[in-house]
Order: structure tokens, then C-alpha cells, then sequence
């Protein structure tokens, strides 16, 4: 068996199309054909149904790719490992996160201590966002709300309040708080479901005896700050993504505590280079002094 054989079968079990296949790994369709069938052969068994080009993982398929996956996974941390002791000083630190707002400050002070870390990173939803966490594919996830899964350390690292956002020209940007009910007829702007604070603020709206008016869902958070500027619609915008230099008017909201938690995770069988270990102790400290900061 070879690795070849095994990188060849886990692009094939995830397409299930030996046609697609074949162009994402830029080789010839018969190549690929005959590399899964001496895999077939040395192991003993068909690994997939097949109805023409069209495949489909068996239950052999189906246990041989957790395996594989497995494989090949401890053969790329250790490539990790090897490239960490190699050169401490260089990498990238792979991130996936659910918010994105506290970044750009928080990647802009670990680059002042760690000016050769490179950083890469995903925006996604809860679930796209576990399922890097279990392939470990990523060093670190930012979420909010915190995940709880085997496997997973998950370590709340900071309280976020969370306002309602109106232009300046707003009627309630003359106060400074204001009641949940209150906003019945507002039209808002927000991220689609799916999204952990989306799903919070609907739940928290629909206790009070409505649903919010959405106008406008997106995937991109930052981008709700310019849509209230636009008076587009109001939204709920967390303290970390608040700007002084916008437009905007935040308010409190009056007997309730709207807030949410920002977690970290990461898989605890990912092995951590030494800039890793350094960039998680950074957050927690990153964290620590917003919330010292925060009257």
C-alpha cells in the first residue's frame, strides 16, 4: 500500500465521482481508475459501489477512510513536528472562527512578538467550523457560542456585551438604552442563521413576543457597522466590533443581559508547534485585559 494509493482514495471517497476526481488531482482518469483498483486488490475488497462513472462508498469504504484519514493525518503532524523544530521562528498558524471582530487587533499584537508567523484564516458556521476541528485541520477556532465536543478543549475567554447599533439620525440615538420590546417594528440587519449570535438574538427577541425584520442577511459580520451607517437597518453588534469613528450609536438593552461568551478550541490530539503554544497563551492574556479594561 502507498501513500499515493491512500491521498488517490480519500479525494475519490470525498467526491465519489472518479471523473471530478481526476481534474482536482490533475491526473489522467484511467491513472486514478487503475490506482484505486490496486488498492482494491491489495486489500482484498471493493471500497465502492460503482453505477458507471458514478461511485459510491461501501460499508468497506466507508471503515477504510476513517483509517486513512487517520493515517494520514499522524504522517502530517509529523511533518508539522519536523518543520516546527526545523524553523521555530517561521510557520503559519492555521485559524478558523465564527467572529471575526476581535481579530485585526489580536493578530496585529501576536505579530508585533512573532514577526515571521504567517497566519491563515477561515470564516465559517459552527458545523463547518467542527468538522476542521475533528480533521484537524486547524491550530485554533474562535467561536461564540463555546462547543462542546470529545476531543475538542474549549476555553471561554471573554464576556462580550453585545448592543443595538442605529445611525445617528435614528430617533433612539438620543438614549442610551433601550427595552427589547422597543424594537418590535425595527427593521434589522444580521448574519443568516446558522450563525451562533443570529441564532441568540432571534431566541432572545422571540421571548419578548417577536421576530426580528430582517432586511438584509450576510456571512459577513463586519460588514453591519456600514449597513447601519447606511441606515439600512439597526442590528445587534457585539462590544469587541464596536468603532468610534463610525456613525453609529450603540445602545444598552434595559433588563436583560445581552452578552456573548468567545471560546477557543482546538483539537486536543493536534500537535502544537512552540508558536502555537505561544499564540494560545497569548489570547487568553489578549482577552484578560479587555476584560480588566471594561468599566
Amino acid at each position: 500500500m502507498e501513500l499515493l494509493q491512500l491521498h488517490y482514495f480519500l479525494t475519490v471517497a470525498r467526491l465519489e465521482h472518479m471523473t471530478e476526481a481526476a481534474r482536482s488531482l490533475h491526473v489522467t482518469q484511467s491513472s486514478l481508475s487503475k490506482t484505486i483498483q490496486r488498492l482494491e486488490e491489495d486489500l482484498g475488497v471493493p471500497l465502492f459501489d460503482r453505477t458507471g462513472r458514478k461511485l459510491r462508498l461501501n460499508e468497506f469504504g466507508t471503515r477504510f477512510l476513517r483509517r486513512a484519514e487517520k493515517a494520514l493525518y499522524e504522517l502530517e503532524q509529523g511533518r508539522q513536528e519536523l518543520r516546527d523544530l526545523s524553523s521555530p521562528e517561521h510557520g503559519t498558524l492555521e485559524l478558523a472562527v465564527t467572529t471575526a471582530s476581535p481579530l485585526p487587533q489580536l493578530l496585529r499584537g501576536f505579530r508585533k512578538k512573532r514577526p515571521h508567523i504567517q497566519f491563515h484564516v477561515q470564516m465559517m458556521n459552527e458545523m463547518s467550523l467542527i468538522s476542521l476541528l475533528h480533521k484537524g485541520e486547524v491550530d485554533f477556532c474562535l467561536s461564540s457560542p463555546p462547543i462542546q465536543e470529545e476531543g475538542i478543549a474549549c476555553q471561554v475567554v471573554y464576556i462580550d456585551p453585545i448592543f443595538v447599533a442605529v445611525p445617528k439620525g435614528h430617533p433612539l440615538a438620543r438614549r442610551s438604552n433601550v427595552s427589547l420590546a422597543e424594537l418590535r417594528n425595527e427593521s434589522f440587519v444580521g448574519v443568516q442563521k446558522g450563525y451562533g449570535a443570529r441564532n441568540f438574538v432571534d431566541a432572545l427577541c422571540q421571548s419578548v413576543g417577536f421576530s426580528p425584520h430582517y432586511v438584509y442577511e450576510g456571512d459577513e459580520p463586519a460588514r453591519l457597522a456600514a449597513l447601519v451607517e447606511a441606515e439600512i437597518g439597526i442590528a445587534f453588534i457585539p462590544g469587541t466590533a464596536k468603532n468610534a469613528r463610525e456613525s453609529i450609536h450603540y445602545l444598552q438593552i434595559d433588563n436583560h443581559t445581552l452578552v456573548r461568551e468567545i471560546a477557543l478550541l482546538w483539537n486536543t490530539s493536534r500537535y502544537m508547534s512552540q508558536a502555537a503554544l505561544e499564540f494560545r497563551e497569548f489570547v487568553i492574556d489578549y482577552f484578560a485585559s479587555l476584560s480588566d479594561e471594561r468599566p
